[in-house]
This record gives structure tokens, C-alpha cells and sequence, in this order.
């Protein structure tokens, strides 16, 4: 399956496949040590502009391309995390926030300088589950010696020497790349594929999104559909008011209806009880995150009380439209559901806050541009305050109270939710 996998990976061309679908290496080390000429080296391309200044790369420099056997991979090359300042704090937080999505960490440094600094940096890598590459470059102007080389590889790490200025060991760089690359980056993981059978039809409700650029679906659409046809099974895609046209045309009720999460109410008053019925968004949360945990959180809509501060966190960076979706319709329905008065603030990109203190609730879109490591470590910095954390599709599910019949395709996830409740109760 390992293998079947990353031959997908490797069919797919460097345009078509997304960030978020990525894996995400990045590069990390002090300011001069060659992570800039390291990187173009290992891409055969002048990618970061390299100089004997040191601090030359001012912010993270991010080039997709792909490197077999590997496949489609973001190289993110950081600026020097050792960097002086204020404006060097500025530039080392933002480097210091490349580690929190990185698959994969390439910790750069020269012979016979591993210090306190690569330690902790080491040590963040690690605290992360991130596995880590140290490559000590420079090796044409000096060979690490036997007890600094002992050093590093006693920190239980993988350890290359090369030169990135003559080619020497960026061969075994690339090899050893390949030897730590997390192995659920070639596992098969499924959007819908699993949930329908090879030959059977999954309907899909996409409404036309605003934002979405024009002549295209929205990312998570593409990727359900392509995941489908993948599977095997016959995705059929309508508007929102072709559903009763879609259903009665079909010989036999669809496997499954997916829709957009905008049109949940209309779609699940459309649909049979009997037909299985989810959202684009709910199947990122799974996708993307941690479904269970976000399902366990969604509970806490329950108890948020006057006054509670809601955060929604949305990755794109697309200008906000009047009835935006996460600005708009889900305050809206979140405070018809609660019937109190909640206060909302937002995030986009990247951003994401370092105090989640103030916060009852943090609610995530579907991550579509993001990749699942960043997914997964702001679960994590949630859960570690006690902070639940769900998502666009499964809030607007519970706010409309068909929570229970949008988790059915999912029976781990809906047997969490039942827990939680008998417990709560």
C-alpha cells in the first residue's frame, strides 16, 4: 500500500498538488551556517539568494517542487534563528512558527560548533514529534572530528556531512531525507473513498462559494472528487437546487450525500433519513485533524455562557465577503443556537494566537490550505490549556442540531459524541 501510494504521489505534477497535500521540509540553524546554499543544492536551483553576509534571508523563502523519490514536497528555507534585534525577533518568530507545520526539520550547522542553541533547537523538533535531519555543512573548509560527530548522533538523530558549495553528500542528504520522511505521508489516508463503494455513486451539494476563483470549485470539492474517482466510485455533483432532480433521476439513493456545509439545513430537510449524509468540511476535520477530539469539543457549544470569547480561525487569506462564512452566517447561527450574546474575533493565514487563555471555544474551518502537522499542533496547544477546538462543518451541524445524523458515516466518531454525552449528563 506504502508503495502504491507513492507512486500516486510521484504521478501527480509539481502544479497540481496542493500545499496542504505537501510534504513540508524545513530548514532550520544560525544565520551564515549555508541553509540557503543547502537548499539550492538539494533543488538544483538558485531558490534562496545566498551571500557571506550573514542574515541574508530575511523571512521564510517557500519553493514546491518535486523531489523524487519523495514526490511533491515544500522546501521552507527560515531565516537565522539566531538573529539579533528587534527586527531579528520578528524574523525569529516567524521561523520559530515554520516548526509548528513542519513534516520533516533539516537542522543545519557547521563542524565543531553544535552547541546550546542546536540542542534546543534539536529538542523543539522533538517535542513536536518532527523527525530531524542534522546536516553539518561546509565540509570543504572543515571535517567535523570524531567526538563532535559522536556528540550529535548520541542525541539520537540522523547525521550527514556535506558541502553544499562542491555537491559533496547532497547525495546522501536527499537519501537520508527519504530514510526519516514521516511514513504517514505515503499512508493512504482517505477523504470519502472509504466511506463509498468501489462502483457505487456519492452525490455531491456544491453550491457555487463566493470566494471561490471563478471557473473553479472550492479545494475541498476537487479533492473529494478526485479522491472518489480514485476509489473507484461514480461521484455525481449538483447545485443546491438540484438535489430532488439528482434523486429522482438516480435509479438507486446515492451511498452517501456530501454537501457543502452552508446548505446543511436545506440539504438534510431534502435528503432521506436513510441515506448517509456529511459535510466537505466534517470530512477535512478528519482529513486534516483529529475528527473524535473535534467532535468531543463541539460539546462545549453547549456550555458557552454571556459574554464568552469565540475564536474562528480561518488558513485562507482571501478578503472577506458581506455574508462571509465565518465572519457571518456561523456567529449568526452559533448565537441563535445559544441564544446569549457571544463575543467573536478571527484569524486568518497563518496567524494564530500564543494565549488561547482568553477563549472558551476555538472553531477552525476545514484547513484546506494548511497541511495536517500545523492541523494537529493546534489541537495539541488547545487541548494543553484545556481549550476545545472544533470546526466550521461539525459547529454549523450542531447549531442546526443534526449533529448526530452528520456523524453517522463516521461510527468511532459518533460513538465519542455519545459518550461524552452519557458522561455529561
Amino acid at each position: 500500500m506504502i508503495a502504491y501510494y507513492r507512486n500516486r504521489w510521484q504521478n501527480m505534477s509539481m502544479q497540481s498538488a496542493p500545499k496542504s497535500l505537501r510534504l513540508q521540509i524545513g530548514l532550520f540553524g544560525r544565520r551564515n551556517v549555508g541553509k540557503s546554499s543547502l537548499l539550492n543544492a538539494i533543488t538544483r536551483q538558485q531558490v534562496s539568494i545566498v551571500s557571506e553576509q550573514a542574515g541574508t534571508t530575511t523571512d521564510p523563502i517557500e519553493k514546491p517542487m518535486e523531489l523524487l523519490p519523495l514526490g511533491p514536497v515544500l522546501f521552507i528555507d527560515t531565516a537565522g534563528i539566531d538573529d539579533e534585534g528587534a527586527l531579528g525577533d520578528l524574523r525569529k518568530q516567524r521561523s520559530e512558527s515554520i516548526l509548528d507545520r513542519v513534516d520533516l526539520g533539516i537542522l543545519v550547522t557547521e563542524a565543531n560548533s553544535w552547541g546550546l542553541f542546536e540542542y534546543k533547537l534539536l529538542e523543539e523538533h522533538k517535542k513536536r514529534n518532527v523527525p530531524v535531519l542534522v546536516v553539518i555543512n561546509k565540509s570543504d573548509i572543515q571535517i567535523p572530528s570524531n567526538h563532535n560527530l559522536s556528540s550529535i548522533e548520541s542525541k539520537d538523530c540522523t547525521v550527514v556531512v556535506c558541502s553544499a558549495s562542491t555537491g559533496d553528500g547532497i547525495a546522501e542528504v536527499r537519501e537520508a531525507m527519504l530514510r526519516i520522511a514521516p511514513s504517514d505521508h505515503f499512508e493512504c489516508r482517505h477523504l470519502a473513498s472509504d466511506l463509498v463503494k468501489p462502483g457505487d455513486m456519492a452525490l455531491l451539494v456544491t453550491p457555487i462559494d463566493k470566494q471561490a476563483p471563478k471557473g473553479r470549485l472550492i479545494l475541498p470539492q476537487v479533492m473529494t472528487i478526485r479522491d472518489l474517482l480514485d476509489g473507484g466510485s461514480i461521484p455525481v455533483v449538483c447545485q443546491q437546487d438540484g438535489i430532488l432532480p439528482a434523486l429522482e433521476k438516480l435509479r438507486h439513493p446515492p451511498a452517501i450525500v456530501i454537501t457543502d456545509s452552508q446548505a446543511f439545513d436545506f440539504v438534510s430537510k431534502k435528503v432521506p433519513e436513510s441515506v448517509p449524509m456529511t459535510s466537505f468540511s466534517i470530512l477535512m476535520a478528519r482529513f486534516q485533524g483529529d475528527l473524535i477530539e473535534m467532535v468531543r469539543s463541539s460539546t462545549a457549544i453547549s456550555n458557552l455562557r454571556e459574554g464568552d470569547r469565540v475564536l474562528i480561525v480561518e488558513t485562507c487569506s482571501h478578503h472577506p465577503t458581506i455574508d462571509d462564512i465565518g465572519r457571518v452566517k456561523i456567529p449568526n447561527w452559533l448565537t441563535k443556537f445559544a441564544g446569549i450574546q457571544l463575543n467573536f474575533e478571527h484569524t486568518q493565514g497563518r496567524d494564530f494566537p500564543k494565549d488561547l487563555s482568553p477563549y472558551k471555544l476555538v472553531i477552525h474551518c476545514g484547513n484546506c490550505m494548511g497541511n495536517r502537522r500545523e492541523m494537529l499542533n493546534r489541537i495539541h496547544k488547545c487541548q494543553s490549556v484545556g481549550l476545545p477546538i472544533t470546526n466550521y462543518g461539525l459547529t454549523i451541524a450542531y447549531s442546526l442540531g443534526i449533529f448526530e445524523r452528520a456523524l453517522k458515516p463516521f461510527p468511532s466518531a459518533l460513538e465519542a459524541y455519545h459518550v461524552g454525552d452519557t458522561v455529561k449528563h
